[in-house]
């Protein structure tokens, strides 16, 4: 296997969440529409859409991607397309990032009833769920298997190692992180 291949496959699982959003905020969008007292926000749902965007598609995902693929691509002599088109994808990550970030709040300030807290979220929903395609698109067609010919074949083996002991050791870093939270009673960004 390739080592863009775990990381297609996890674009899949992305692809999922990115259209059960989508579902969410055009449900709430046209209830909205009707009149904004019956526009219900599951608050469980952002949650959950949240954790998932920051676990799954930033820390597993983008983690990959730039602390293993990007990191080795660094070190090659890439065309000036390809440099531009990974500096684009960081770029974009950090974009990701903070869109989650803005929709956790927008969420936390819809349950306060904070004045603007819904259409703000709807504006988070929506973007977060127009950028991903768009975002996996550019790496799943243009840039992941170009990527792949600057690697030897042992070059691609020890990737795809680095990237099968990222996932390995993942799920211990996230709940040591949330048992140490706890400890100290503090929030954690999870």
């Amino acid at each position: 296997m390739q080592p863009i291949g775990p990381l297609m496959i996890e674009h899949r699982l992305i692809e999922r969440m990115i259209t059960l959003i989508r579902q969410d905020f055009a449900r709430i969008r046209d209830n909205v529409a009707v009149d904004e007292e019956f526009a219900f926000v599951d608050p469980v749902f952002i949650d959950t859409a949240v954790d998932f965007l920051r676990t799954y598609a930033d820390r597993c995902h983008h983690g990959k991607e730039e602390g293993i693929l990007f990191q080795a691509l660094a070190g090659k002599e890439l065309s000036a397309e390809h440099r531009k088109l990974m500096d684009e994808l960081i770029e974009d990550h950090v974009r990701a990032r903070n869109l989650t970030d803005k929709l956790a709040r927008a969420k936390d300030n819809y349950l306060l009833a904070q004045k603007g807290a819904l259409k703000e979220l709807l504006q988070y929903l929506e973007e977060l769920s127009d950028f991903y395609p768009r975002h996996i698109e550019k790496e799943d067609k243009h840039f992941f298997i170009p990527c792949m010919a600057y690697f030897s074949d042992p070059e691609k083996n020890e990737l795809l190692r680095k990237m099968e002991e990222f996932d390995r050791l993942l799920i211990h870093e996230k709940y040591t992180n949330i048992v140490a939270c706890i400890e100290n009673r503090k929030a954690c960004r999870i």
